[in-house]
């Protein structure tokens, strides 16, 4: 039986400590590589892994390998990279001298292009594509929640997918994981609304006028994706192009086509909430300003992304909470103006 593969997570986040933790778990070999104060957290906490649909599961801080250096991800045979988009290149550049020469990168981040740049930086080494398009949050300190199934993508990988369906993660490989960025993306245009209106992502999401608002994000989202040729995967119960209609219902027939989108645990909110709340940069120019870029690089413009992008600088400096009429006004005010 050849010797279980060996992980390394660079940027243990929310997202990293899901993967990995689950990993660890299961017996798996990993160190989480993250911040500083992150991992004194860990240190002195250990690891809980939290979901509705099982009793949390604590890693003690003995059964953690912990680490804040790139270097730590020397000998392992699968290098999982959650980083902010922002960081990705500096992210490679730093794990080159460390990586073994068959060590295979997976990029689990937001954003469209982070894969080709880690490609670009690492070149000899595989790099695949791989996404978490389910809510991970980091509810308290050392714990990271689920608030919602939904199962991991990646390119194809044998051995990766086997040891993350080992270690109790639903997965799954595709082939066209390009269309599946731009799929998980449209989604992703809601990680700004969620954090300008200080709710839960049931609560924005069960009110009409911040469905509306990302409906406005989507139709220049799609707009853009039709000058550039791109046909987005479907990644839920409808398909791409019908969604903003369906945000656009009124709340009771929105409850009755799309219940399956309400169904998120009462404590899940986006990851960029989360970054406002903790003081960090959001990945807003990775969502709305890849929209934005997108629609310009081919003759057309995206004032709705563009104003969020604003509008999540200035919350970047000042606390501030939207209500849904407030910003679905400020935000077709924008679209008039273009």
């Amino acid at each position: 039986m050849p010797p279980k593969p060996r992980f390394a997570v660079l940027g243990a986040g929310s997202i990293g400590c899901h993967l990995g933790g689950h990993l660890t778990a299961a017996g798996y070999e990993v160190v989480l590589i993250g911040r500083p104060a992150a991992m004194d957290v860990l240190r002195e906490r250990g690891l809980t892994l939290s979901s509705t649909a099982r009793e949390p599961r604590r890693i003690a801080p003995d059964r953690l390998r912990l680490a804040t250096g790139p270097e730590a991800a020397a000998g392992a045979d699968y290098v999982l990279v959650t980083v902010k988009s922002a960081a990705t290149r500096t992210a490679a550049k730093d794990l080159a001298p460390h990586l073994g020469p068959e060590a295979v990168v997976v990029s689990f981040q937001n954003g469209l292009h982070n894969p080709a740049a880690l490609r670009e930086a690492l070149p000899g080494h595989r790099v695949l594509a791989g996404m978490v398009p389910y809510n991970v949050l980091q509810s308290e300190p050392g714990t990271v929640h689920q608030g919602m199934p939904g199962t991991v993508l990646t390119e194809p990988d044998e051995g990766l997918i086997a040891a993350c369906r080992a270690a109790g993660l639903s997965m799954a490989a595709r082939t066209d994981m390009p269309a599946v960025q731009y799929g998980k993306l449209l989604t992703n245009l809601n990680n700004a609304l969620n954090a300008l209106s200080g709710l839960p992502l049931r609560d924005q999401l069960a009110q009409r006028p911040w469905r509306r608002c990302l409906a406005l994000c989507q139709r220049e989202a799609l707009a853009a994706y039709r000058a550039a040729g791109v046909r987005p995967a479907q990644l839920g119960p409808t398909k791409p192009a019908f969604t903003p209609y369906v945000l656009d219902l009124p709340d009771a027939l929105f409850r009755r086509a799309a219940a399956a989108s309400l169904r998120i645990d009462a404590r899940a909110r986006s990851s960029m909430w989360e970054d406002l709340r903790r003081g960090r940069p959001t990945e807003v120019d990775s969502l709305q300003g890849a929209i934005v870029r997108l629609a310009e690089a081919h003759g057309l413009r995206a004032p709705v992304n563009a104003r969020l992008v604003e509008l999540v600088r200035e919350r970047e400096q000042a606390p501030r909470d939207w209500s849904g009429p407030e910003l679905y006004a400020e935000l077709t005010a924008a679209r008039r103006a273009r």
